[in-house]
C-alpha cells in the first residue's frame, strides 16, 4: 500500500492478525484522530447523539453539573442547546489554580445548593461530570459524590467524561449507563416485571420482542427513557430480571445483580435471521417457555427475499455509526447473499468472531476507519456500491443509495431486519435509474 492511499486491511488480513494485534490506525487512543464531516459526531464521549452528558440525564428529575475548563465546557453548550437539554446543565469553570490545587473539589457543594436555589424544577438528582483534567489529577469522584449529597441532602452521582479511558475496560459510555441505574434500590421482587438496558432512548414498540415478552408472562417491561419522575424509576428495583440489550450495559447489570440481587440476560441487536431465532430460542429455554417465532421471521426473510428478486446481487458499503454492530451486519449481508466490498468502521476485540466468518465469506473487503488521518486520501467511489448504510460513511461513496439508519428509535430482533430491508428498497425505488453509481448487477436485476 502506497503511503499516499488511505489505510486499510483487507478482512482476510484483519482476521489474520486477530484481536489481540488490532493496527494502531483503528485505535482511537494510538493516534491523532481525523475529525472528517464523517467522524465528527463520535469522536468524543460527549459528541452528538447519547454522549456522556445527555444519557446520564436520562435519571429523571436529573441536572448535571460539568466540572471543566472552558474549552471541555464550550463543546456542552453547544450541543445541550442543540438537542434540548440546555435548562438542566450547569457549569463549575476550572482554572489554573484548580488545575494545581484541586481547589474546584472544595466549590462542588455551594455550586449545588446553588443549582437548587435556581433551578426550576428543584432538580432531586445532580451528576457532576468530571473530564480527562480530573482523570489525570486522580480524582476519587465517588468520595466527592459521597461529601457532596451529605453537605447537600441532594442525590449526587459520578459522571465521567473520560476520553483518555476510551479503549480501556471501563470507557465512557459503559460507566455512564452504571452510573444512570446507580440510585436504584433493592424492592419486593416483582415476578411478571423486567428492565431493558442498553439503549437511552425507546425501542421500537412494533418489535417482536414485546409480543413475547407479554406470552412468556411478563406484564411490566421498563425503559429509562419512558420515566419522568424519580419514583416512577425507582419502580425498576422490583424487576425480575433485566434484559441486556447492548454489551455496554453489561457492567451496569453486573452492578445491579451485585448490589440488589437482580440477575441479567444478554440479547444481542443481530440482523442474521437464522442467528435472531436461536437467540430467541436459547432465551426462551431460559425462562421456561417457547415462542411462536415464525411469522416474525417470515416477514424479515420476506423483506430480503424482495430486495434480491428487485435487485439482484447488491453492493453494500457499511459504516459505524448506525443501529447495528457493523461487521455483524457485514456479516448478515454477505450471508443473505450480497456483496459487501467496503466497510469503514474501528474493530474492537468482540468483533472478531464476525470478522473471522467474513474472512472465509468475503476476504477481500476492504476494512478502513473513519479516525485515521490518512483517509483525507480517500477518494470517493462513484461506482461499485449500490447502497450505503451508516450516518458516517455516504460522504465516501456519494453514488450509492445512503440510510443514514440512525433514528432514535432502536430497531430490535426480527423487526430491525424487516424495516432495514424495508427502508432499503424504498430508496432503491426512488432513486432507481437515478444515480449512476449502481453495479452492472443491480442495474441488470440480476437475482441470486
Amino acid at each position: 500500500m502506497r503511503r499516499s492511499e488511505p489505510y486499510h486491511l483487507s478482512m482476510k488480513e484483519l482476521a489474520e492478525l486477530g484481536s489481540d494485534h488490532i493496527p494502531e490506525e483503528f485505535v482511537p487512543a494510538c493516534r491523532l484522530i481525523y475529525s472528517s464531516p464523517a467522524t465528527l459526531s463520535y469522536n468524543s464521549p460527549g459528541a452528538l447523539g447519547f454522549g456522556v452528558k445527555r444519557a446520564a440525564l436520562c435519571i429523571p428529575e436529573s441536572v448535571m453539573l460539568l466540572v471543566a475548563p472552558d474549552c471541555c465546557g464550550r463543546n456542552s453548550t453547544i450541543l445541550s442547546g442543540e438537542e434540548g437539554y440546555s435548562r438542566r446543565m450547569f457549569y463549575l469553570r476550572m482554572n489554573e489554580t484548580d488545575l494545581v490545587t484541586g481547589r474546584h473539589l472544595t466549590m462542588i457543594p455551594e455550586a449545588i445548593r446553588e443549582i437548587c436555589r435556581v433551578a426550576v424544577p428543584v432538580p432531586k438528582v445532580v451528576t457532576i461530570c468530571i473530564t480527562c483534567v480530573d482523570a489525570l489529577l486522580g480524582t476519587d469522584l465517588e468520595r466527592v459524590c459521597r461529601k457532596a449529597a451529605a453537605e447537600t441532602g441532594v442525590r449526587v452521582v459520578p459522571g465521567y467524561m473520560y476520553a483518555l479511558t476510551r479503549e480501556g475496560r471501563k470507557p465512557p459510555m459503559t460507566a455512564v449507563r452504571r452510573t444512570i441505574y446507580s440510585l436504584l434500590e433493592k424492592r419486593e421482587k416483582q415476578p411478571d416485571m423486567v428492565n431493558l438496558l442498553g439503549f437511552f432512548s425507546a425501542l421500537d414498540s412494533r418489535s417482536e420482542l414485546f409480543v413475547l415478552l407479554s406470552g412468556a408472562g411478563i406484564r411490566t417491561v421498563n425503559q429509562i427513557s419512558a420515566f419522568k419522575t424519580l419514583d416512577a424509576y425507582m419502580a425498576m428495583g422490583a424487576a425480575n430480571f433485566n434484559l441486556v440489550l447492548d454489551p455496554e450495559s453489561r457492567f451496569a447489570a453486573e452492578d445491579l445483580m451485585n448490589r440488589l440481587g437482580m440477575p441479567y440476560i444478554e440479547l444481542a441487536r443481530l440482523y442474521d435471521a437464522g442467528k435472531i431465532r436461536k437467540q430467541y430460542e436459547l432465551f426462551a429455554a431460559a425462562v421456561g417457555t417457547k415462542f411462536n417465532l415464525s411469522q416474525y421471521e417470515d416477514e424479515a426473510l420476506l423483506a430480503v427475499d424482495r430486495i434480491r428478486k428487485t435487485y439482484g446481487t447488491l453492493s453494500f458499503a457499511v459504516g459505524q455509526m448506525l443501529n447495528a454492530h457493523p461487521f455483524e451486519l457485514a456479516l448478515s449481508l454477505v450471508r443473505y447473499g450480497f456483496r459487501v466490498p467496503y466497510i469503514c468502521a474501528a474493530p474492537v476485540g468482540e468483533d472478531f468472531p464476525f470478522i473471522r466468518s467474513l474472512a472465509s465469506l468475503s476476504p477481500d473487503t476492504a476494512v478502513y476507519t473513519n479516525i485515521s488521518p490518512t483517509m483525507m486520501q480517500f477518494e470517493p467511489v462513484t461506482s461499485g456500491v449500490d447502497v450505503t448504510i451508516g450516518k458516517d460513511i455516504g460522504p465516501y461513496f456519494p453514488a450509492g443509495v445512503h440510510i443514514d439508519w440512525i433514528s432514535e428509535l432502536q430497531p430490535f430482533g426480527f423487526q430491525a431486519v424487516r424495516d432495514l430491508f424495508t427502508e432499503t428498497a424504498r430508496c432503491l425505488s426512488t432513486a432507481w435509474g437515478r444515480r449512476p453509481g449502481l453495479s452492472e448487477t443491480a442495474r441488470s436485476g440480476e437475482t441470486v
